[in-house]
């Protein structure tokens, strides 16, 4: 392991097949939580990278379907406690943890996928995206992957969060834990974040705090042209500490009127 990076900078195929067999069991993590703050390892991803320029098309047959590709699928569903649905899709060099649903989803190479973290229908989960434990993906939801430049952070999107039907959350944004966005709301590594529930609103860009209620926002900007919305996403709440996750989400949804 102590020379896996080296290796992989030397482009050793058997390194870089090593690499992704030990994504794909989830021996490795491109990124990961060290003292509080996410760490990216660079060199996983080169070896992704590589990985691709190692491997032929081939073509794969799934019962009626075919595919002509790069990466198979990955195998040991049942062994590993993961329930897909057809016609949900993992790629190999994906890890999903026992008790994790992938309805007719998708995750591709490089993604982790907490325990009891549920990918909705027609939720993708990008290359190298961290999904946490418990967390619900909605239908159409749309999490962006990254594999260049390999020092990019991957979206992560942390334990118990709740992401609403057709969210888009892409360019390395980070929701901490338990957060919940409504439906609808898109954030980039640019979107105003901004926190209304004070007096003066608190700008956040690239992380949604940990139990904010998030909705999809508009704020006015002047341009030569004239004043024109621009989209942001607004910070309305929080989840209560006094109740469990379950009631606290219904609660969350109730009080602030925040579809899903």
């Amino acid at each position: 392991m102590s020379d896996l990076p080296a290796r992989v900078a030397a482009l050793d195929p058997d390194a870089i097949r090593e690499v992704v067999a030990m994504l794909d069991r989830g021996a490795l993590r491109v990124a990961e939580k060290v003292a509080g703050e996410w760490i990216v390892h660079a060199w996983i991803k080169e070896a992704i990278l590589a990985f691709f320029r190692l491997s032929t098309m081939e073509v794969m047959e799934v019962g009626p379907f075919e595919f002509h590709d790069k990466i198979p699928l990955k195998k040991g569903l049942a062994a590993a406690g993961v329930r897909v649905v057809p016609p949900g899709v993992v790629r190999y060099g994906a890890f999903v943890e026992r008790g994790a649903i992938v309805m007719p989803g998708y995750v591709n190479i490089g993604a982790w996928v907490g325990a009891g973290t549920m990918v909705d229908t027609w939720a993708t989960v990008g290359s190298c995206a961290q999904i946490g434990r418990n967390v619900h993906l909605s239908g159409g939801v749309g999490i962006g992957g990254v594999l260049e430049p390999a020092g990019a952070r991957p979206v992560i999107i942390e334990d118990g969060a709740f992401i609403g039907s057709r969210c888009i959350v892409v360019e390395g944004v980070v929701v901490e834990e338990e957060a919940v966005l409504g439906a609808n709301v898109v954030l980039t590594a640019s979107t105003p974040i901004l926190d209304v529930t004070g007096p003066t609103e608190v700008r956040h860009v690239g992380r949604v705090p940990a139990r904010s209620v998030v909705v999809p926002g508009v704020r006015n900007k002047r341009f030569p042209a004239g004043e024109y919305g621009m989209p942001c996403a607004l910070i309305i709440g929080t989840r209560q500490a006094s109740t469990d996750k379950k009631v606290s989400l219904n609660a969350a949804l109730r009080d602030f009127g925040v579809s899903v």
